[in-house]
């Protein structure tokens, strides 16, 4: 480097002569490819055509303040008829914005006087680089407090860059827009109140993610991590506790003109009965129903399960199934157990239905291998007793007991194939009869789909009798917005479901469509198909053929979630013979606003499916749902009536419900209802509950004994440590005259100790770092600490230049310190010419850095690094030096001359 700067000053003062009339290319092309930060030389070729030596006062001039010449005057003397290179040297600054500027060299002829000028441009090339670090950041803070940690975001390039800032989990307090020139810095702030109500202490982390406008991909993301103290932390507990529930309802009912009313009691647990969650019970009770069952009160129910490591058992009340052919679903009371071994389980039920006349009892005994991870094969034994007595006068399928050997499995037979299927065989005293079903799923990048067939013979005495069924769907993506699908289902006939309930429709069903997906807030779907649906109770309201096409569109526009929907088909109408045409509308407009939720929907319908043809058809209605508080809520819902294919279920046409907790668990709930019972077209029933919950949390397990804290506060020099209050999560305890304190009957777990403030000196400190965290295991623990003189540290920085009538640049130069000790850091940005202080600090070992933040490189921090012992109340002063570096010039007593006739090119 120091040969390089002599080369300069030496061509600057000693005239290099050339003896070629063309400047080197290798000159010109240099002044292309300047970068910010750099020292550099401009050539300026000088031609005497006079018969006499010339000697020229030189000076040079740029057009920025941030490109200097570092010799901006000097002489330089050229022989008669000869052309020389003047080399200006030029330092650029850090700083210097991207573009293009003018060196200008004003020439003074010393023997005419004659005064004239030569031009040069020179291009700054573009330097990209930001950086964001963490500025400052507490370390605890209280629950309800507002959290405040900032951040320095510096521009180091030399363009002028938009820069976006984003925070997932707080609020960042400046535009989310900022712009930045070259070397300048921002301190962004963000912050986040923190839930007052917070039970339990907790990390919560903070990010900046800053990225560039123009070039988001080079995105940078800062976190921190603050802990929360919890001020109302939750009572901890000795006792690992069950949690119930228990509630008490009074319910009404008029239906068909009869009113009835009364009370029904519930109970519900789940949970562990032990802190290791080893052995999970859950059990329910529900007395009996005052009035007749429907969908939206509780039926008489009562059962207990048990789970520890491979062990499950469930006695009482639920539906239970042995397979989907032999039996589906059955609802009743009875036992279940299953044991789960490594590669294979044994387990079995017996069940007395309560809702299907046909069935007296029930056994099965079954057991699991499992191939594979996702594969498993099983076998079973289904034992079912008829009730002979009460199926004498009645046509049943099953006539005496029923054995039902099946096996079943679920293979997966590659990543994205998986092929199930069942075989089941029945047989009575006078019949038997077989039953199988296959299916198959696929899942790949752009192909999903499933398909499913079923056959029982006619005498199978299984969930299913002389019926089949066949269901699939393929979807197969084109491309990222448009996918093609296609359904088929077609339901069983013949199954035997509980008397509990009506079955829905037969039906049998066929569309093929095409989604395109137009934004990616929007779709619209047109499907076309056929479907056919039967009336499976007597007398039949619908019986009909219908081929359809259909057109969807959902779209969402701002808070608005839009669905509309048209169809348009054929009817044939097997109940009364005419064929018609059938069209249905259909609008559904939804959106969230003030903690509420509103969906209003409507459809209009002219259809030839039922009584009579051309049908028209109206039904619309509405439902809001608003959260009020967490501890409120309502809910609304109207809908005029419903299509006759729903009439097999109970349909709400009003309902009102609202919940409300009264306190920490105890919780109001009241509910209404305008109803239609399922099988029912128009005789509405109105339903009324009142209901009352109350949830303890019952103990199961003592896990753990109180436990007591206690310690003394030591007076290091202060005025007293009487009366000092301290916080130890909920508890609290106050200091008598000799500064001991005790904390009684607390909870073993996890702490932070905390002084009140309000309660000692301004300049009090203590000698530990606080909030002190402690781990209370013991059953006494002993925490001491003192309390001493806060110290500080003060300081000025000052600048020293050689010159002093150089005039500084506007720009405010600064930079970062950083005062730390073992447990405590603090980092400020301090201006040159400016004091800065460190106050509150505890006396012992500090060093304080100092970091550039993008100080001028021609300025240099004398000592970067200071270490000192700061002594009780006392303030350290130290004072910063920022000297102006010197260039250091070596002259060369004789001239270097170049002649281009000389050099020899090099390949």
């Amino acid at each position: 480097m120091i040969k390089t700067w002599t080369l300069f000053i030496i061509l600057l003062l000693f005239p290099v002569s050339i003896f070629s009339q063309q400047q080197s290319d290798r000159l010109i092309s240099e002044k292309d490819s300047l970068m910010p930060g750099m020292s550099t030389s401009i050539p300026f070729a000088l031609e005497n055509s006079s018969a006499e030596n010339k000697t020229y006062d030189i000076s040079v001039t740029t057009s920025s303040p941030h490109i200097t010449p570092i010799l901006a005057k000097g002489k330089f003397q050229i022989a008669a008829h000869e052309t020389s290179v003047y080399l200006v040297p030029l330092r650029i600054a850090a700083e210097t914005a991207q573009g293009a500027y003018s060196v200008t060299l004003n020439i003074t002829d010393l023997n005419t006087g004659i005064v004239f000028s030569k031009h040069s441009d020179i291009t700054i090339a573009g330097n990209r680089k930001f950086t964001v670090t963490v500025l400052n950041s507490p370390e605890f803070t209280r629950a309800g407090e507002t959290i405040r940690t900032s951040f320095l975001l510096k521009n180091n390039g030399n363009v002028t860059e938009t820069f976006i800032l984003e925070s997932k989990k707080a609020v960042v307090e400046q535009e989310t827009s900022l712009t930045l020139g070259p070397n300048e810095s921002k301190v962004i702030t963000l912050h986040k109140v923190t839930d007052p109500e917070l039970r339990q202490n907790e990390f919560q982390n903070f990010n900046l993610s800053v990225r560039p406008k123009d070039n988001p991909k080079e995105n940078q993301d800062v976190y921190v991590s603050i802990q929360v103290i919890a001020v109302k932390p939750a009572d901890a507990d000795i006792y690992h506790r069950l949690p119930v529930s228990a509630s008490l309802s009074f319910i009404g009912m008029k239906n068909m003109g009869i009113y009835h009313d009364g009370f029904q009691g519930e109970l519900y647990g789940k949970g562990s009965l032990d802190k290791d969650n080893k052995n999970q019970i859950e059990f329910h009770a529900a007395t009996h129903n005052p009035i007749e069952f429907n969908t939206f009160t509780q039926y008489e129910e009562y059962f207990v399960n048990y789970r520890r490591d491979n062990l499950w058992i469930h006695l009482g009340d639920k539906t239970y199934s042995a397979s989907y052919l032999t039996e589906f679903a059955r609802y009743g009371r009875g036992a279940e157990v299953r044991y789960d071994f490594k590669r294979v389980s044994l387990g079995g039920f017996y069940n007395h239905p309560r809702f299907f006349r046909d069935i007296k009892d029930e056994f099965n005994i079954y057991s699991t291998f499992k191939i594979r991870k996702e594969s498993e094969f099983s076998v079973g034994y289904l034992y079912k007793t008829p009730r002979k007595e009460e199926n004498i006068y009645r046509d049943t399928r099953l006539d005496s007991d029923a054995h039902l050997p099946y096996a079943k499995g679920k293979f997966r037979i590659t990543r994205n194939i998986t092929l199930s299927g069942e075989f089941a065989y029945s047989t009575t005293q006078q019949t038997e009869g077989t039953a199988y079903m296959l299916q198959s799923e696929v899942y790949f990048e752009k192909l999903s789909g499933s398909l499913m067939y079923m056959k029982a013979s006619p005498m199978f005495a299984g969930y299913f009798t002389n019926t089949n069924t066949f269901n699939g769907n393929i979807q197969y993506r084109l491309s990222k917005k448009i996918n093609v699908m296609a359904t088929y289902t077609q339901d069983a006939k013949n199954f035997e479901r509980d008397t509990l309930f009506l079955a829905a429709p037969y039906r049998q069903y066929f569309q093929y469509g095409i989604q395109y997906q137009y934004l990616s807030s929007g779709f619209i779907m047109v499907n076309n198909g056929y479907q056919k649906y039967q009336d499976r109770l007597e007398p039949k309201q619908f019986d009909y053929y219908e081929r359809f096409l259909r057109l969807s569109l959902n779209q969402q526009i701002g808070i608005f979630r839009i669905n509309l929907e048209g169809q348009i088909g054929k009817t044939d109408n097997y109940l009364t013979g005419f064929n018609g045409n059938s069209s249905f509308y259909s609008a559904n407009l939804s959106f969230e606003k003030f903690r509420t939720s509103f969906n209003v929907f409507g459809s209009y319908a002219v259809t030839s499916r039922y009584q009579l043809q051309n049908q028209k058809q109206f039904y619309y209605g509405a439902r809001v749902f608003s959260k009020f508080s967490d501890k409120s809520s309502l809910s609304i819902f109207y809908q005029n009536n419903y299509i006759p294919e729903e009439y097999f279920r109970d349909r709400n046409l009003f309902e009102l419900l609202f919940h409300q907790q009264l306190f920490p668990g105890n919780e109001l709930d009241l509910s209404g209802r305008y109803s239609l019972q399922r099988g029912e077209i128009g005789n509405k029933d109105f339903i009324f509950s009142m209901r009352y919950t109350w949830r303890p949390n019952i103990p199961v397990q003592k896990i753990a004994e109180y436990i007591t804290l206690s310690g003394n506060i030591n007076n290091l020099g202060i005025k007293k440590t009487d009366g000092i209050r301290l916080m130890l999560g909920s508890y609290l305890s106050v200091t008598d005259k000799e500064g001991n304190y005790i904390f009684k009957n607390i909870v073993p777990g996890n702490y932070f100790l905390e002084i009140d403030r309000s309660t000692t000196g301004i300049n009090d400190i203590p000698t530990s770092a606080f909030p002190a965290a402690l781990s209370l295991s013991n059953k006494e623990n002993v925490f001491n600490f003192g309390l001493t003189t806060a110290a500080g540290i003060q300081g000025h920085i000052n600048l020293q230049e050689a010159d002093t009538n150089i005039q500084r640049k506007n720009k405010k130069e600064s930079i970062i310190l950083e005062a730390v000790s073992n447990e405590q850091t603090y980092r400020k940005i301090c201006f040159i010419d400016e004091d800065f202080d460190f106050t509150y600090l505890r006396p012992g070992e500090w060093t304080v850095k100092l970091y550039r933040n993008g100080l001028d490189k021609r300025y240099k921090i004398s000592m970067d690094k200071f270490q000192f012992t700061l002594q009780p109340g006392e303030v350290k002063k130290i004072n910063i030096q920022i000297v102006k570096q010197q260039i250091e010039i070596k002259y060369q007593k004789e001239s270097l001359k170049v002649g281009y006739n000389e050099i020899k090119k090099k390949k």
